[in-house]
């Protein structure tokens, strides 16, 4: 679920009603809050940051019963973050201390693009030169989004992309980074699918990329979720979002049409997921 956040002490108006469904879901459901905002609500000052790890704890007292927590959102990206890796760092250390305890999973966010290896390695090497004592996260997470819905979830790229495929060299970067053997979960992935003409009076505006068929995302997220099941350090996948957005312009790699229509991906999302890890080589 995600938690926007510009720039308030605690949550207010409908935020408290989304949480108060998110607590009810996390009892029968894992829960995951990612608490964020956009380049313009970067918190750049100790003050901000202090404002905002205070915002996610309020958030996350309202949620008792979720199992992890996410602090921001691609921060690689200039969408997002307007401020460098070594302040993201002072940000995590900061929420860290606020917001771990037993049971609870803290974690990053980095996006595919943006260069994510260049961010990590800087991050980790801000992190060592600090001397903090306590740990950034518990658990990276990352948005492996191949370049577009098409692209075989497993594609190989050269540095500054880090999809999927990729996971080898994101392993290295956060052991280099970091050392140890790091927890990988897939915060977001998502492949578009085009929407057929009964539906469309559910959408506003017009599509902007290229698009998949219904089966064919439903292959796609097979993919991906066996890939990532193969993957020893990756402990959770993703998929962005459960319903299509209304507008053509932002995401359709729903499971589920604008209404009650379920898409192929559905039922593939669900297979795939019991069957992880049983066909790796």
């Amino acid at each position: 679920m995600w938690v926007p956040w510009h720039g308030e002490r605690a949550p207010v108006g409908p935020t408290l009603d989304e949480l108060a469904r998110a607590e009810e879901a996390a009892r029968t459901t894992s829960v995951v809050l990612a608490v964020f905002g956009f380049a313009r609500d970067t918190p750049a000052t100790p003050s901000a940051q202090a404002r905002f790890c205070g915002y996610a704890k309020r958030s996350l007292a309202l949620v008792p019963n979720a199992r992890a927590i996410v602090v921001w959102n691609e921060a690689n990206s200039p969408t997002y973050w307007d401020d460098t890796a070594a302040e993201y760092g002072a940000l995590l250390v900061r929420c860290y201390r606020e917001l771990h305890r037993p049971g609870l999973i803290v974690l990053d966010s980095t996006a595919s693009a943006h260069a994510p290896d260049a961010f990590l390695s800087a991050l980790g090497a801000a992190y060592r030169a600090s001397g903090h004592g306590l740990p950034l996260v518990d658990a990276f997470g990352h948005n492996p989004y191949p370049r577009t819905s098409s692209e075989s979830p497993d594609a190989i790229h050269a540095a500054g992309f880090v999809g999927e495929g990729d996971y080898a060299r994101l392993v290295r970067i956060l052991h280099g980074a970091f050392g140890g053997t790091p927890d990988i979960w897939y915060l977001e992935d998502g492949f578009q699918s085009g929407v057929p003409s009964p539906l469309r009076s559910r959408y506003s505006g017009k599509e902007t990329v290229a698009t998949l068929t219904p089966t064919a995302q439903a292959q796609q997220l097979t993919r991906a979720i066996e890939l990532a099941g193969c993957q020893p350090d990756v402990h959770a996948f993703f998929n962005f979002e459960l319903v299509d957005e209304t507008r053509l312009a932002g995401w359709q790699s729903g499971l589920v049409w604008r209404g009650v229509h379920r898409k192929p991906a559905a039922l593939a999302f669900a297979r795939a997921a019991r069957t992880a890890g049983s066909r790796c080589r």
